[in-house]
């Protein structure tokens, strides 16, 4: 399950991101400002860390906040949507002032970031919670002073993982966990939801239940192709004929197999089908190229 932290970080994808931060009493809150050049507005998210912030907090910090004119320090740069997220060009100068400019295919004149209004909307990402009376009172508080709040918290990162469907589901042994965890906690940091036991099942769940509901909603299914995996008679058969069947059933390429120690005979002898998917290999191409283009193929679809 992603974090409430890895939410913040890579919610609003498809809009650039300026690393800011924001005065408040004597010390400063992390936060980005983000410019979306469809709806040519920009917008505040802040992050809140810490489980020891009251009502009082939050209704300060709102108060002290003027879009458009609060004084804020660039920190870490600036984050630019990804080419697919933004069907233009993008630039950035640094003359007297930092501004970004964005055109989109087509277009002649260059839209700066200088020129786009600021909405009222602020994302508050909190680590300490607010009862469902305390957000409201924040929300009225926020309208007094011309801003519209949103609050979100460790229910918002439950609710959310609850109500999304896996992207993926990591099919493995379990004494190929370590291996496993790495995808699973790489593609949750980037907010692909995956199905991986460690983080999906809880105490009491019907294991055949989850196992079955993960594999029909997954977009794709991680085959992690090891000699665990192939001498397993259990679940992970079971897992692989099941997907097998969905693709049959489906038309669609659902697999991705990643392999690990295995060769060529071993995974034709567990299927020979396998061997006609183009697969990864985490020995020769490493954890950061495995998991990147997992990623890709997982969210390219």
């Amino acid at each position: 399950m992603a974090t409430l932290r890895e939410y913040f970080e890579n919610d609003f994808g498809h809009n650039l991101k300026v690393h800011v931060r924001i005065p408040f009493r004597d010390d400063s809150i992390e936060g980005f400002i983000l410019y979306d050049f469809a709806s040519y507005s920009a917008f505040l998210t802040v992050y809140v860390p810490g489980q020891d912030k009251n009502l009082e907090f939050f209704v300060s910090l709102i108060a002290g906040i003027n879009l458009g004119s609060t004084r804020v320090t660039i920190d870490k740069g600036i984050t630019l949507p990804p080419a697919k997220e933004f069907p233009g060009e993008l630039k950035v100068e640094n003359k007297e002032d930092v501004q970004i400019l964005g055109r989109y295919f087509g277009e002649i004149e260059w839209m700066s970031t200088r020129n786009i209004p600021a909405s009222r909307r602020i994302f508050v990402y909190s680590e300490s919670n607010l009862a469902g009376d305390e957000i409201k009172t924040l929300k009225l508080r926020a309208r007094e002073v011309g801003l519209e709040a949103q609050f979100r918290s460790e229910a918002f990162v439950q609710k959310r993982s609850r109500m999304q469907p896996p992207l993926a589901f990591i099919s493995h042994d379990s004494r190929d966990n370590e291996i496993a965890k790495k995808i699973a906690v790489y593609l949750q940091s980037m907010l692909c939801t995956v199905w991986y036991d460690e983080f999906s099942l809880k105490i009491g769940d019907n294991l055949r239940e989850s196992i079955e509901r993960g594999l029909k909603e997954c977009r794709k299914c991680i085959l992690l192709l090891s000699p665990h995996f192939i001498l397993n008679k259990g679940w992970t058969r079971i897992e692989f004929d099941s997907i097998f069947t969905r693709q049959i059933l489906e038309k669609e390429k659902l697999v991705l197999p990643v392999w690990y120690q295995v060769s060529k005979q071993e995974v034709y002898d567990y299927s020979p089908s396998l061997l006609n998917v183009y697969a990864l290999n985490w020995e020769q191409q490493g954890e950061d190229k495995v998991c990147r283009q997992l990623y890709r193929a997982i969210m390219n679809d």
